[in-house]
C-alpha cells in the first residue's frame, strides 16, 4: 500500500527546487512520497518551528 504524498507537497521549497532542476529529484522520491514524516522540513512545519528555503527533507542545508 503506498501512502499519499506529504500534505505540504504543494506548497514545499523542495517541490520548486526539483522541478527547476536545482536539487536531484530523489528527495522527493525519497521523503515526498514516502517517508515524509521523516522529513525535518514536515516536522519542524508541524511544530511550527522557522526552516530556511533552502533545507533539505534531512535537515543540510544546499
Amino acid at each position: 500500500m503506498q501512502k499519499e504524498k506529504c500534505k505540504w507537497y504543494q506548497v514545499c521549497p523542495i517541490k520548486f527546487f526539483t522541478e527547476q532542476g536545482i536539487i536531484n529529484p530523489i528527495w522527493v522520491e525519497k521523503y515526498c512520497f514516502r517517508d515524509w514524516e521523516k522529513c525535518v522540513r514536515y516536522q519542524k512545519e508541524e511544530a511550527g518551528i522557522y526552516h530556511p528555503d533552502n533545507m533539505l527533507p534531512d535537515g543540510s542545508e544546499f
